[in-house]
């Protein structure tokens, strides 16, 4: 008997995460984006905050104007 036999390596993946911020469960792959490009397609890759959850993030704190805009001091 081998351990391959009994275990594959999608088990050891998560497929699966939930959103920090709707709560709701979706699809890792294709609900979350990349924030680590380099680092291949691993589960630690993504964020933790689905593709919709953070469109309406950046829509509401562009449109609010709550951008916060940098200036070099003045010394």
């Amino acid at each position: 008997m081998k351990i391959d036999d009994e275990f594959n390596l999608e088990h050891l993946l998560f497929k699966q995460r939930k959103c920090r911020t709707c709560g709701k469960t979706k699809d890792l792959l294709t609900d979350y984006y990349l924030i680590r490009k380099d680092r291949g397609k691993y589960p630690s890759s993504y964020a933790y905050e689905c593709k919709s959850c953070t469109k309406k993030r950046v829509i509401n704190t562009r449109k609010n104007g709550s951008t916060i805009y940098w200036e070099y001091p003045d010394w």
